[in-house]
C-alpha cells in the first residue's frame, strides 16, 4: 500500500475535525510527553545529566565507539560529545582506550560501574512502571501491549 494511500485512508478514518476535542496526534503526543516526564522523574541520581545517560545508552547498546560515531548517533556535535565524555570519564562510568588501527582516535565504552548506573537506572524505571501497570485491568494492559508494538514501529520510521 502506498504512503498516499495510507494518508487517504487515516484521513476517511478521522472524518471531520471537531474543534472541541483534540486530535488523536496531539493526545498521543500528549500522553508520550507525561509518560516521559514521570519516567525520568524515577531516576535513581541527578549527578548524571540526561545528556550523559543518553550517550551512556547508546554505548551500553552498540558498544564500544569512537566519539565521533558516539556523537552522529547521539546527533551532537563532537566537541560536545567529547566534554561529555570526559565528565563521564572522570566519574569512571566511561573508559577510553586507543584505537587498534587509528593512533588518532580513541575506543569509549561503559565500565562496569557505567553498566550498573545504567542497569539501576532502568531498574528504578521498570519497577515504577509496573506498580503502575499492576493498577490496570487485564484488558487494559493487553490493550497496551498491542500500543507498544506500535509506538515501537511508529519511532522507527
Amino acid at each position: 500500500m502506498s504512503r498516499d494511500t495510507e494518508l487517504v485512508r487515516y484521513a476517511n478514518y478521522m472524518g471531520e475535525p471537531d474543534p472541541t476535542e483534540p486530535s488523536l496526534a496531539s493526545r498521543l503526543r500528549l500522553a508520550v510527553v507525561r509518560l516521559n516526564r514521570r519516567m525520568r522523574a524515577q531516576r535513581t541520581s541527578s549527578t548524571v545529566s540526561l545528556t550523559q545517560v543518553s550517550a551512556m545508552s547508546c554505548l551500553g547498546k552498540c558498544g564500544p565507539l569512537t566519539p565521533g560515531e558516539l556523537a552522529a548517533k547521539e546527533g551532537v556535535q563532537p566537541p560536545s560529545m567529547t566534554r561529555v565524555i570526559a565528565t563521564l570519564e572522570e566519574s569512571g562510568l566511561v573508559s577510553r582506550r586507543p584505537h587498534p588501527t587509528d593512533g588518532r582516535q580513541a575506543i569509549v565504552e561503559l565500565t562496569e560501574q557505567g553498566s550498573a548506573y545504567l542497569r539501576a537506572e532502568v531498574s528504578a524505571r521498570e519497577a515504577w512502571l509496573d506498580l503502575t501497570l499492576a493498577r490496570l485491568t487485564e484488558q487494559e494492559r493487553e490493550l497496551l501491549s498491542r500500543a507498544a508494538e506500535i509506538i515501537d514501529r511508529m519511532a522507527g520510521q
